[in-house]
């Protein structure tokens, strides 16, 4: 379901993107960055948070940590991770799946701005062993995502 939700929403928005399939989980960055043959940073790694009663992705890159103070800054509060039995639900992605495209339930995406480092990054796509490989600018658009700035320099 996951994986053919990111598909149809994917052939919708950039029909020329392709869903890379590989045989080996990219379910972790480091997975990933050896699946696609690049360094970690530049997997576009999609973290989800709730603060009270919003729940949001934030896209960043792969070797990135959020900066806990920026956030708060940011989104007005203190925002904590969902629980793994949460993201599945939220999401229609399975962990070590999660992206911004074909979500279950539809959800506030934010790009942080670690991802304009590269002119082409790779998130997931729904499944565990599924990615795309997009520039960050196109991403954010197509996910109508806001630019921020949450992570640790």
């Amino acid at each position: 379901m996951s994986l053919a939700s990111v598909k149809a929403h994917l052939a919708d928005a950039a029909p020329d993107l392709t869903v890379i399939e590989t045989e080996d989980s990219s379910a972790t960055v480091e997975l990933a960055a050896e699946a696609h043959g690049v360094a970690p940073a530049q997997i576009a790694k999609t973290l989800s948070f709730r603060l009270k009663d919003d729940v949001f992705l934030i896209v960043t890159r792969g070797d990135a940590r959020l900066d806990n103070k920026k956030a708060k800054a940011e989104f007005g509060g203190k925002v904590k991770m969902l629980r793994l039995d949460e993201v599945e639900d939220l999401t229609g992605h399975p962990v070590g799946g999660v992206c911004p495209f074909g979500l279950a339930t539809p959800l506030k995406v934010y790009c942080d701005v670690s991802l304009k480092d590269f002119d082409e990054v790779i998130p997931a796509a729904g499944a565990t062993n599924a990615a795309v490989r997009i520039s960050p600018g196109r991403m954010a658009e197509i996910t109508q995502a806001t630019w921020v700035d949450v992570c640790q320099d």
